[in-house]
């Protein structure tokens, strides 16, 4: 195993277990390692820090441990156990009303750079570094012990994930298919609402299973009411709004895939489909074009606007006009489920947008909820950086 060895005095995020090594800590590379490989980490003084994967780029290495050794056969099985133990301790696990969730959450696992979601036995994984592509085989067949025969099938998409300067085949592919199993997508029960996912032609895994206890809460207020659900992908929060007897439900994206996904699901749950329309559109062109008291709840989920640091400013700007437009146009008396899923705007940030944006309107708002990811994207309290949902639910006057 090659070494990274650290500057003086660089060694103190590892010394509280923060699972990443930054290129600029780095003083030295003994041996010629590439990128993906397993590498130990090493202080000033020569003191052993940690083991993980070794890549190009401003995170130099991404731990996978602090004592035991990733190259050992069983090291996957361990971890991707008790990644399930979490899971099960979260109730999501056996459930009669809920069959996926997320069962590796990266480093909130210990697995820094590895996504899997579980749908009703099947596992679908995105590796976002070279060292977890280049392990796909073992993940897939300690998922294969960890679930043993109920696991229906293991599919890797890490084409859009994996870093394509790796020299790696990103092609997306199965790794594991049990016998008679053929589909490429699955009916899946979400607190008993049923929605189908497509894992091959789906954005991200197919399904975003981060909203899951978000969707539950909008149940609670969407009784009656005239709903809009904007940037809505194949109708996650349309189905609990309908399932919680909204009156009716507009559903807004700009993707014609995702909207014939959502109108499967809107089928599939049995809905009145007079109480439901689709639009497939520009959501903010059609959340500034729909008339002021149109709607009295509404849910704003955009994509993230800044995937790195350098577009911070401009993606809070888009915040701030959205939710501007959102405020200025739900009825008297009406609620806003407003969200960033941009990993680089903390929950200060966006609040402070969102705060600017109800002060544009002028109205009157109130927080009725602080709102974030589920337990299954799990956050290592030594790894804050890992808690990238957050959201609001807004009371407007």
């Amino acid at each position: 195993m090659d070494k990274i060895i650290l500057k003086k005095g660089r060694d103190e995020s590892l010394k509280r277990f923060h699972p990443w090594v930054f290129s600029g800590a780095v003083a030295e590379i003994s041996g010629n390692p590439a990128e993906g490989d397993l590498v130990g980490v090493f202080s000033h003084e020569g003191e052993y820090l940690a083991s993980g994967h070794y890549q190009i780029g401003s995170i130099a290495v991404r731990i996978l441990s602090f004592d035991a050794d990733p190259s050992s056969p069983d090291f996957y099985n361990v971890l991707i156990s008790r990644a399930l133990g979490v899971r099960k301790a979260a109730g999501l696990v056996d459930s009669s009303n809920t069959t996926c969730y997320r069962l590796v959450h990266g480093e909130g696992d210990s697995l820094p750079g590895l996504i899997v979601d579980y749908y009703d036995g099947v596992c679908v994984m995105q590796a976002h570094s070279a060292g977890m592509f280049r392990a796909r085989k073992q993940i897939a067949q300690a998922l294969r012990e960890v679930y043993g025969g109920s696991l229906k099938a293991v599919y890797d998409k890490s084409s859009s994930t994996a870093p394509y300067k790796a020299g790696l085949d990103l092609v997306d592919g199965y790794l594991y298919k049990a016998p008679g199993f053929e589909d490429d997508r699955i009916t899946v029960l979400e607190y008993g609402n049923r929605f189908n996912v497509d894992w091959t032609q789906g954005q991200k895994t197919g399904f975003f299973l981060d909203q899951r206890e978000n969707r539950r809460l909008v149940s609670r207020y969407a009784s009656g009411k005239e709903v809009l659900n904007l940037f809505c992908y194949t109708g996650g929060f349309s189905v609990y709004a309908l399932s919680a007897g909204a009156s009716h439900v507009d559903s807004v994206d700009s993707s014609a895939k995702a909207m014939a996904m959502l109108e499967e699901n809107i089928a599939l749950n049995g809905f009145d489909p007079s109480t439901h329309k689709g639009y497939c559109a520009d959501a903010i062109d059609f959340l500034k074009d729909s008339p002021e008291g149109k709607y009295n709840l509404m849910i704003v989920d955009p994509p993230a606007f800044a995937k790195h640091r350098g577009a911070l400013s401009n993606a809070l700007r888009a915040y701030r006009r959205l939710n501007a437009a959102a405020i200025a146009r739900v009825a008297p008396g009406g609620v806003v489920f407003t969200f960033s899923c941009s990993q680089v705007v903390d929950k200060e940030a966006f609040a402070l947008a969102v705060f600017s944006a109800a002060a544009e309107t002028g109205r009157s708002v109130r927080i009725l909820d602080r709102l974030n990811q589920p337990a299954d994207h799990a956050v290592n309290i030594y790894h804050p950086e890992g808690e990238y949902l957050k959201g609001l639910a807004l009371y407007v006057e």
